[in-house]
């Protein structure tokens, strides 16, 4: 009741008196209180399955209305990730404005899984494995965890191998530390110096020379190129099954709105200029060698 008030921004007795008001037009009850709570009686069941999609085409065709009526100056709402945004999508903005120099795009940075209906955005990238309720996705990419350092920190380990690393102030989460080091054949538990809720903040720390970070391969792409930071060493880590993928998150109803669809191919396209400009890694680490076998003479 509470939850639904602030939604509707109505007081809690208001909402009440509605359902009574619909309880008494039905002429049966569709909720069963239950001391200060209410739940749904088999009967409110079965009507909310039957009008549920209903109103979502409703929601849709709002949602589709207010995306078409800006006319000529269309602007498009995005909410995405503050380091996906930062890392990757900021340094491609120029490009998206000479192609589409007639489409805006509105840009909302949080970690938090926004709900784009009721806090009225178009798209969200999102990370995860797909099937969000209610919306169409479409994934981008996938991206192994590669260690990398700044250009004074490569100097200095060049040659080493990567059981060095074990003595040097790592950075980020120490699980994935630990996974990367077991298969590189070393069983250890790492103590990073820090860890960050933001990728795009320890990567920043990694470019000034603060420590060695695990970062996804193509959010690290572009510094890579331009010398901010060195890959380490070949040997890449897969992310857990939840974070796998990166994926663009948009309401059906929205699939063909021009500006969409102009931001999804785009994003397509950008994506596969990626994977063909990534930079081959050079290692500066070598690997762990591997146990001899014991002699049987």
């Amino acid at each position: 009741m509470r939850a639904t008030a602030l939604e509707m921004h109505l007081t809690h007795s208001a909402v009440s008196q509605q359902i009574g008001v619909l309880e008494e037009q039905l002429g049966f009850a569709l909720f069963e209180r239950r001391g200060r709570r209410i739940v749904l009686n088999e009967a409110g069941h079965a009507l909310l399955g039957s009008v549920e999609s209903a109103l979502a085409q409703l929601d849709a065709g709002v949602l589709m209305a207010a995306a078409t009526a800006v006319g000529s100056s269309q602007r498009l709402r995005l909410t995405v990730m503050p380091s996906f945004l930062q890392r990757w999508l900021l340094p491609r903005m120029q490009r998206w404005r000479e192609r589409h120099p007639d489409i805006a795009l509105e840009l909302h940075s949080s970690q938090q899984l926004m709900d784009l209906q009721r806090d009225g955005f178009h798209a969200a990238l999102r990370q995860g494995s797909g099937g969000w309720p209610g919306l169409s996705d479409e994934r981008l990419l996938d991206s192994p965890l590669v260690v990398v350092a700044s250009p004074g920190t490569a100097r200095r380990l060049q040659g080493g191998s990567i059981a060095a690393l074990a003595h040097e102030p790592l950075l980020g989460d120490a699980d994935l530390w630990d996974r990367w080091f077991s298969e590189g054949g070393l069983k250890l538990r790492s103590n990073p110096v820090a860890s960050f809720n933001d990728a795009g903040l320890m990567l920043q720390a990694a470019e000034q020379g603060l420590g060695i970070a695990l970062g996804r391969e193509f959010m690290v792409a572009d510094a890579l190129r331009d010398g901010l930071l060195v890959q380490l060493s070949e040997q890449r880590l897969a992310p857990d099954a939840a974070y796998a993928s990166y994926f663009l998150v948009y309401p059906p109803a929205l699939r063909d709105w021009k500006p969409l669809r102009a931001l999804r191919e785009w994003l397509h396209e950008e994506v596969c200029m990626l994977q063909k400009s990534m930079p081959a890694a050079t290692p500066v680490l070598t690997p762990v060698e591997p146990p001899k076998p014991a002699s049987t003479t």
